[in-house]
């Protein structure tokens, strides 16, 4: 048998039992929605929100880019047809360009360290993170099709790639801004 634990009711901040006094809560005044924190402490959250979401992104496009950067050192790639080359390069190049997007906002952090300019920061980072989230959609839709050209050798591989393509748009862009715009004012 489980027993019920009581639940802890939540520590209350000063200004809200100032709040709660005053009627704010209850009393028909309408409190501001979002966290009660400064710019430097939402900057640090933001920072730190960001930083683990970049650490996510970071670990995958490395090892892709990594895994790209040996093919061409096998002996098959020399059988590939131009036109599966020249998908090759466009692929490495657009690894290259989200592995430099994504590992930015580290560069940036360490440069404007200590600057005070964190929220500013953050922005540019956020931008650069977007990016590298773009450009890796592109990395990876181009892998993809290299690597279904090369084992199907027939003309579907590009709508297998297309729908790919959709679900990532669909996962990774359309749901979230959907979210935005339909739960946010």
């Amino acid at each position: 048998m489980t027993q019920k634990v009581p639940e802890k009711r939540a520590e209350r901040a000063p200004e809200d039992e100032e709040r709660r006094s005053r009627g704010g809560s209850d009393g028909g005044e309408r409190r501001p929605r979002g966290r009660s924190e400064s710019e430097d402490e939402r900057a640090d959250r933001q920072w730190a929100e960001l930083v683990q979401e970049i650490r996510v992104t970071q670990t995958g496009v490395q090892i892709l880019f990594g895994f790209l950067l040996t093919v061409v050192f096998t002996p098959h790639f020399q059988d590939l047809a131009q036109t599966d080359k020249t998908i090759y390069i466009v692929t490495v190049v657009l690894g290259s360009t989200a592995t430099g997007a994504l590992i930015g906002p580290v560069s940036f952090h360490r440069i404007v360290s200590g600057r005070r300019i964190k929220h500013k920061a953050v922005i540019w980072a956020s931008r650069l993170t977007f990016l590298g989230l773009v450009l890796l959609l592109a990395t990876l839709c181009s892998a993809l099709l290299l690597v279904m050209r090369v084992a199907t050798h027939n003309a579907f591989a590009p709508w297998l790639v297309a729908g790919v393509f959709g679900w990532y748009l669909l996962c990774w862009f359309v749901l979230p801004f959907w979210a935005r715009w339909k739960h946010t004012d």
